[in-house]
């Protein structure tokens, strides 16, 4: 997990997929306790957005968090002012449903 972007109306987080663990086999597929193979486990990772002004969060996986991939790739390239950042951001935070719970 990496902090990617904290400012004062957005955090944004990557989330990164779990790496392999001793259970895990080389080939991607994990082993169970007697050494039968299982099904493969999805690594997957993604972004969590989360608009503090709104007090709410969105999760981007999947094609989502391609799609953000890319903005932060482009972002790599042709560095960005804030104001850009946080335009893009606010565009994904439309998308939060998820109030943001403190454990």
């Amino acid at each position: 997990m990496h902090t990617l972007y904290d400012s004062e109306t957005f955090s944004v987080t990557h989330m990164l997929a779990n790496p392999a663990t001793d259970a895990q086999h080389p080939s991607g597929a994990s082993k169970s306790e007697h050494g039968a193979q299982m099904l493969p486990m999805l690594l997957r990772h993604g972004f969590e957005i989360v608009d503090k002004r709104a007090g709410k969060e969105v999760y981007l996986d999947g094609s989502w968090a391609e799609l953000f991939q890319q903005h932060i790739v482009a972002w790599q390239v042709n560095t960005p002012t804030q104001e850009e950042v946080e335009d893009t951001l606010e565009r994904y935070a439309e998308l939060a449903q998820n109030p943001v719970v403190v454990h």
